[in-house]
């Protein structure tokens, strides 16, 4: 669906959003031609932070779908419960999450190729996807919002997400391997998405965006919602809720490191570690947007990221469809060439992102945002 015009929302959070989905499109295939070019050790350390890690460990990278999952989960407090304040009813409410959560679900497939039916000549069609993790989470954190009646039966489900996903990973043994075996091979994950997810897995043995690694998710973008409670809070100051915010994030990558020699920290399994390690951060990032932003309001310098965070959607699913790469190719070829290989790719790379910013400005201008 699309809307003429975008409801009420926190600055920062847009600002926030739009700043992840930078290194998605790509900044931080920009961040790597640079190091490139100039071979500065500082970039040449960033450039680094722009994979994942093989397994085990925490790069930028591995920061930037979680972050994004957290964001949706402020949007929660923001839309589900201002809703339900205004007099929405909450079976109404509860389908319009169910229907958003299911679209996501769909359109990952379809991001994963569905179109090019590969299954009609007996190929797999992958059913697990970004989209689909990010819209299961939303769902099942957007229902536990909508029917607790206060925050301290969401900070119980989120106690409980987190400490029975940690159980499961590290006590419930895997037949033939035993547990807490933490390997992609030896992982519960990986065994229940043999056995009950169906299509093509990403990693063969296990998916990333698996069975289990969708209700950890949930629990981060449970932790984005309570964050957004405390944010709409109207008996708090602002600076109470940044103490409160902040030093939730401090002391949530202080317990993942604590606990990192024993339960190892991540992504690609969504350990609990990996969700306070992610989680922490995010809350740190989300307290320092807000503070400059809402707080301090300086905002003129946020444009560039609300107008990539306002059609977030639209840009990732786009990104696949619309041919940026050629674009700037066309627009800046020429000068790329002349500038010899290493800064020719970061004049590629400025090119692309210009072309997809400008694109996502004319639909901003327009007031046109896609929905789902």
């Amino acid at each position: 669906m699309i809307e003429k015009k975008p409801s009420e929302r926190l600055h920062s959070l847009d600002a926030l959003r739009g700043f992840d989905m930078l290194w998605i499109i790509g900044g931080g295939e920009l961040a790597v031609a640079l190091a490139k070019a100039t071979n500065w050790r500082w970039l040449n350390w960033f450039a680094e932070q722009q994979e994942h890690v093989p397994w085990n460990g925490f790069h930028f990278e591995d920061l930037i779908f979680p972050l994004f999952m957290f964001i949706s989960g402020v949007a929660i407090s923001y839309a589900i419960l201002g809703k339900i304040h205004t007099g929405n009813s909450k079976s109404k409410t509860a389908w319009k999450i169910v229907r958003r959560g299911l679209t996501l679900v769909v359109l990952g497939i379809i991001y994963n190729g569905f179109l090019q039916l590969r299954f009609v000549d007996g190929g797999e069609v992958r059913l697990a996807s970004v989209l689909g993790q990010i819209g299961l989470g939303y769902l099942f954190a957007a229902l536990i919002v909508l029917y607790t009646r206060h925050y301290s039966f969401r900070l119980m489900w989120l106690g409980g997400i987190l400490l029975g996903y940690a159980i499961i990973q590290n006590f419930i043994p895997v037949p033939g391997i035993g547990a807490g075996v933490l390997t992609p091979e030896g992982c519960i994950n990986g065994y229940i998405d043999r056995m009950f997810l169906p299509g093509h897995l990403y990693r063969d043995i296990f998916d990333p965006e698996g069975l289990l690694c969708i209700v950890s998710a949930a629990g981060i973008t449970l932790m984005g919602a309570l964050a957004g409670e405390v944010l709409r809070s109207k008996v708090w100051t602002e600076y109470r809720k940044l103490l409160i915010l902040s030093g939730t994030g401090v002391a949530f990558i202080i317990l993942a490191l604590l606990l990192m020699p024993v339960y190892p920290v991540i992504k690609a399994a969504w350990t609990t570690t990996f969700n306070l390690l992610a989680g922490g951060i995010s809350l740190l990032l989300l307290s320092l947007f807000y503070l400059v932003i809402d707080v301090w309001h300086y905002r003129k310098w946020t444009f560039f990221f609300t107008v990539i965070g306002m059609n977030s959607i639209t840009i990732y699913l786009g990104s696949s469809i619309i041919d940026f790469e050629h674009i700037s190719e066309f627009f800046t070829g020429g000068l790329s060439r002349i500038s010899g290989e290493a800064w020719g790719s970061v004049i590629l790379f400025i090119g692309l992102l210009a072309a997809e910013w400008l694109f996502l400005l004319f639909l901003y201008r327009r007031k046109i945002f896609l929905r789902v």
